[in-house]
């Protein structure tokens, strides 16, 4: 399966629309457009992850790197992550969840929660 993935801008927010699999093939491709976005002088961005079936390490890795490199810059990282009990794209949830990094990320149940700053993160 391939990676997919559509930018928009909502507001100050871009958001990044991924489908398919965040794995060791397609996280670079992932890592590159949070990076062309933070170049661009893009700070406040969305990963809607809704779509994402499923992650492994390095899908993991980038999720943090990309976490990273926004708090470098003073900007904003929100992810979208399918409620929980979801059937289908509940996966990055659990893996974010097993490996006890789920609480470094703010995450929102859809693209306009995460772009109303007066919309709280959902909890871990």
């Amino acid at each position: 399966m391939t990676l997919t993935m559509e930018e928009s801008e909502q507001g100050p927010w871009t958001v990044l629309h991924v489908t398919g699999e965040l794995d060791l093939m397609t996280s670079p491709e992932v890592r590159q457009r949070v990076h062309d976005a933070v170049a661009a002088g893009r700070h406040a961005l969305v990963l809607d992850l809704s779509q994402v079936f499923f992650c492994d390490s390095s899908g993991v890795g980038v999720l943090i790197a990309s976490r990273r490199l926004l708090h470098s810059c003073r900007g904003r990282l929100h992810l979208i992550l399918p409620a929980r009990g979801a059937e289908a794209g509940s996966h990055v949830n659990r893996v974010l969840a097993a490996l006890g990094v789920r609480r470094l990320f703010e995450v929102y149940p859809d693209v306009p929660a995460a772009v109303d700053d007066a919309v709280q993160p959902l909890s871990a």
